[in-house]
C-alpha cells in the first residue's frame, strides 16, 4: 500500500511524477501523489486548470514534452483517442522527449487498439507504456479509491502499481497492453445494458400500481437484481445519495457512457463480435445526449424512457 510522506522511506526515493491532463478525474488523481508526497509536474491544454495544483506545489509546465524531459514516470488522463494521439506522438508530445526506461501510464479510457499504437511508438524510444483505465468516477478520484485496470508487460506491473496504489483502493493486472481498456469497455457496456433495463423494469411497475421502493426491494432480494437496481437506483426517491436522488447531477455522465459504448461498438465491429444490446444501448444514450440529457448522470435513462411516452 502506498506509504504516507511521514513514513519511515526516504523522500529521495520519490523522484518527480509528471502528469498530462488535469481535468475532472486528472486532478484529483495528481492531489493525491502530491499528498503522499511524490514531486508532481504537470501540464494541461487549458491553463486555468493547472492553477489549483500549482497552488499546492505542483511544478507547472508549458508541454507533455517538457513533462518527459523532467519526470521519468509519467500519467495521462485525457478525454478520448485523438488526445491521447496528440499528447504522445504530438509535436509537443511526451515522445519527443522521453527519456529512455521512462514509465508511460495511460488512464484515459480510449480504443485498446491506440493503446498498442502508443506501445509500440513508446518502445521504439526505449520507453514502457501502459494502459490503465479507472473504474470509480470523480468522487473516487478524490478518495484515492478508484480501480485500475491495467495492461502491459508483466514485469513492469510492480512499478506501475506503487504509483496507482496511491490514487486508487485497487489495481488489477489484465495481461498484454490494451487489456486494461477491454476489461473497462466490457463493464461499462453491461452497465449501461443494465442500467436500461432496472429503469424499464421500474417504469413498468410503477405503471402497474406498484410502490416503486417496494418493487426495488423485491427486485433486490429476487434473481432480476443487479448494481443498477441495488446500489444505484434509477428512480427518484428509492434511494437516498445517489444521482437519482439530486436531479441525477453529478455521477458518471450520459455523454462519457455514450463515448464508453461507441468504444465497445467499435472494438465488437473489430472483432466481428455480435452486440445486439450493447448496440442499441449505445443508440439510446446518444439519442439521450442530444434530448437535453447530456451532463446528466446516464441513470437519467428513467427519465428520458417516462418522457418518451409523451407523459
Amino acid at each position: 500500500k502506498c506509504k504516507d510522506s511521514l513514513s519511515t522511506r526516504s523522500m529521495a526515493s520519490k523522484t518527480p511524477v509528471g502528469f498530462v491532463g488535469l481535468g475532472n478525474m486528472g486532478s484529483p488523481m495528481a492531489k493525491n501523489l502530491l499528498k503522499n508526497g511524490y514531486p508532481v509536474i504537470a501540464t494541461d491544454v487549458f491553463p486555468e486548470s493547472c492553477k489549483e495544483l500549482q497552488d499546492i506545489g505542483a511544478q507547472v509546465v508549458d508541454s507533455p514534452a517538457e513533462v518527459a524531459e523532467k519526470a521519468d514516470r509519467i500519467l495521462t488522463m485525457l478525454p478520448s483517442s485523438p488526445n491521447v494521439i496528440e499528447v504522445y506522438t504530438g509535436p509537443n508530445g511526451i515522445l519527443k522527449k522521453v527519456k529512455k526506461g521512462t514509465l508511460l501510464i495511460d488512464s484515459s479510457t480510449i480504443d485498446p487498439a491506440v493503446s498498442r499504437e502508443m506501445a509500440v511508438a513508446a518502445e521504439k524510444m526505449g520507453a514502457v507504456f501502459m494502459d490503465a483505465p479507472v473504474s470509480g468516477g470523480v468522487g473516487a478520484a478524490s478518495m484515492a479509491k478508484l480501480t485500475f485496470m491495467v495492461g502491459g508487460v508483466k514485469e513492469e506491473y510492480n512499478a506501475a502499481q506503487e504509483l496507482l496504489t496511491c490514487m486508487g483502493a485497487n489495481a488489477v493486472y489484465c495481461g498484454q497492453v490494451g487489456t486494461g481498456q477491454a476489461a473497462k469497455i466490457c463493464n461499462n457496456m453491461l452497465l449501461a445494458i443494465g442500467m436500461i433495463g432496472t429503469a424499464e423494469t421500474m417504469n413498468l411497475g410503477i405503471r402497474l400500481g406498484l410502490d416503486p421502493k417496494l418493487l426495488a426491494k423485491i427486485l433486490n432480494m429476487s434473481s432480476g437484481r443487479c448494481w443498477s437496481s441495488d446500489t444505484y437506483n434509477p428512480v427518484p426517491g428509492v434511494m437516498e445519495g445517489v444521482p437519482s436522488a439530486n436531479n441525477y447531477q453529478g455521477g458518471f455522465g450520459t455523454t462519457l457512457m455514450a463515448k464508453d459504448l461507441g468504444l465497445a461498438q467499435n472494438t465488437a465491429t473489430d472483432t466481428k463480435t455480435p452486440i445486439p444490446l450493447g448496440s442499441l444501448a449505445h443508440q439510446i444514450f446518444r439519442v439521450m445526449c442530444s434530448r437535453g440529457y447530456a451532463n446528466k448522470d446516464f441513470s437519467s435513462v428513467f427519465q428520458f424512457l417516462r418522457e418518451e411516452e409523451g407523459q
